[in-house]
């Protein structure tokens, strides 16, 4: 129940983004039978102390744990891997420069520049043998990043020949206003653009992933090679399913049901 499931034997993943600050969320969504999480520090109030209890849930509760970072910065994407993410997912990614700079930030040397501390979680706080530690990091860390833009979709197959990107992310949302569509994320345009870049990311060997909102979204994506589906949102989720309880218990109660 990890994305090593969808990286060593191609198959899918799922997992939520989590806004709610709340280590036990997660230890719930493991139980469920989920296999990621992306803790979202862009949209929300997560901060990195909390992220990093929410890492040890996920840990605890067999799933990979990953950080969406702010933006392409790399003290961010650092401090994600310190505290222990197994993944870094990178918002508005438009240029090659901007994945190799995702890289960077991502992989120590010889496959990047990442900065060296051992003195963190993920290295167990200096326990981990240095030399091991540096390798598998760059072996086991992986990269995610966002096409959500006109000048990504424009630019993506120059993205898609840097190494060390692991997973190519449509996000929806943003490519529809992108298109003009702001929200519109089934329209013809919409759906057309995401199956050319899926088209042009599995050729180049990269797995795909998207955001969907319901079951039947992510079957549609499934069934053309999207691989790495974040379903939906805790917050989103837990309103849902408040909301269909709250109007099956209502229904056909009027006053009197008060008494």
């Amino acid at each position: 129940m990890t994305l090593n499931r969808m990286f060593e034997k191609k198959q899918a993943a799922f997992g939520p983004f989590l806004k709610l600050p709340n280590p036990a969320l997660v230890e719930i969504i493991g139980i469920a039978g989920f296999d990621f999480v992306i803790i979202d520090c862009e949209h929300g109030p997560l901060d990195m102390l909390v992220a990093e209890e929410m890492v040890r849930a996920a840990k605890l509760s067999g799933l990979s744990a990953v950080i969406r970072v702010s933006e392409n910065n790399p003290a961010l994407i650092s401090r994600a891997l310190d505290i222990g993410a197994d993944a870094v997912q990178v918002p508005q990614v438009s240029t090659r420069t901007d994945a190799e700079k995702v890289v960077q930030a991502a992989k120590f040397a010889p496959l990047g520049e990442r900065g060296v501390c051992r003195y963190v979680r993920a290295a167990g706080y200096s326990s981990v043998d240095r030399q091991a530690y540096f390798t598998l990091a760059n072996q086991n860390t992986r990269t995610i990043i966002h096409i959500e833009g006109e000048e990504g979709m424009e630019n993506i197959q120059d993205i898609l020949q840097v190494e060390g990107i692991d997973v190519i992310f449509i996000g929806p949302y943003d490519l529809s206003q992108s298109l003009g569509l702001p929200g519109q994320v089934d329209h013809p345009l919409v759906v057309a653009r995401m199956r050319e870049i899926i088209d042009r990311a599995r050729e180049a060997g990269k797995i795909v992933g998207t955001f969907v909102d319901d079951v039947d979204a992510a079957r549609k994506w499934l069934a053309l090679g999207v691989q790495y589906i974040a379903y939906s949102v805790d917050t989103g989720i837990i309103y849902q399913s408040f909301k269909e309880i709250a109007d099956s218990l209502y229904q056909g109660v009027g006053d009197e049901g008060n008494a």
